[in-house]
């Protein structure tokens, strides 16, 4: 890494980057790239490329090309436990998953009769279950999904039952819910809230959640607070470190909310995800590229 790409703010920070790997950009054809989601069997990423209504994917040696057109929008994108992707639609309003033969199915479209807003970003625990934000940025206007109305009025977080598809609430206090990801041991989930975004006095910060054995979410606690932009995808590695999206790259902070350091990225980033044949591997999706950056350390096994 070039020596204006990387701040460190604690000495730990060293032994989780590689210094002497290159941060490559693997494309910048997008208008907003989101939701990375990388695949092992196949050493292939997709990620979501909002505004232009399509989904991405890139393979080593292959290079990028389109994965979907028409993809209703998609933002967050996960594996299941089955190795099929887990979207989020915010033009379609709901979470749906593609089985392996292509066809896509719908998971959550409605909570206790009411269209959802727009699912934003989304995780699969080691259950099954599938936990997801639902804030409004898809259904504000028609550049990231439909202009509409909230059927619900709020912005909440929720989880699909692996069992019978029932879609649970988990908390409805946020302003605009965004990314969130488990610690490795899944005890604490933490979620985004990027209120900021269309109001200066909004929440710019990361809370955390003790997670009971009922899966209800308890004692929450901001974990992080941003001084500059919004918080948006995040993911944890081996360790219990949480790398965040920021508005000047990639932060790491220790399990104790200690900022560890920053990988300065020239564009704003929107989410990240850790991936390659040993989980070292970052990928960061920035405005309107996506960049790969092989670090120190894995990503939480899931």
């Amino acid at each position: 890494m070039k020596p204006d790409e990387l701040e460190v703010h604690d000495p730990r920070f060293r032994t989780l980057v590689q210094l002497n790997a290159p941060l490559q950009k693997l494309t910048s054809e997008c208008l907003w790239a989101e939701g990375p989601v990388y695949f092992p069997a196949t050493d292939l990423l997709i990620w979501s490329d909002i505004p232009n209504n399509r989904m991405m994917r890139w393979a080593q040696g292959m290079g990028v090309g389109v994965y979907r057109s028409n993809s209703n929008y998609s933002n967050g994108n996960t594996r299941d436990r089955e190795g099929r992707l887990v979207t989020c639609e915010h033009g379609g309003r709901q979470v749906s998953r593609t089985e392996h033969d292509g066809s896509v199915v719908v998971l959550a479209s409605h909570f206790e009769g009411k269209r959802l807003n727009s699912p934003n970003d989304v995780v699969v625990d080691s259950r099954g279950a599938i936990w997801f934000t639902d804030p409004d940025y898809g259904i504000m206007s028609d550049y990231e999904g439909f202009r509409a109305p909230s059927d619900i009025g709020r912005c909440n977080v929720y989880c699909i039952s692996p069992d019978d598809g029932h879609v649970r609430l988990v908390t409805d206090d946020f302003v605009k819910p965004n990314g969130l990801a488990f610690s490795p041991d899944e005890s604490r989930l933490y979620i985004a809230d990027s209120g900021a975004s269309h109001d200066e006095n909004g929440p710019r910060h990361i809370r955390v959640f003790d997670v009971a054995s009922d899966g209800a979410l308890r004692n929450g606690s901001i974990f992080v607070s941003m001084e500059t932009g919004v918080p948006d995808g995040l993911r944890t590695d081996e360790h219990g470190n949480v790398w965040t999206s920021a508005d000047d790259g990639v932060h790491c902070y220790a399990p104790d909310g200690t900022l560890l350091g920053k990988i300065l990225i020239p564009e704003v980033v929107a989410n990240l995800t850790f991936g390659g044949l040993h989980k070292n591997r970052l990928f960061i999706t920035a405005t309107s590229s996506v960049y790969a950056l092989h670090v120190g350390v894995r990503g939480a096994a899931r």
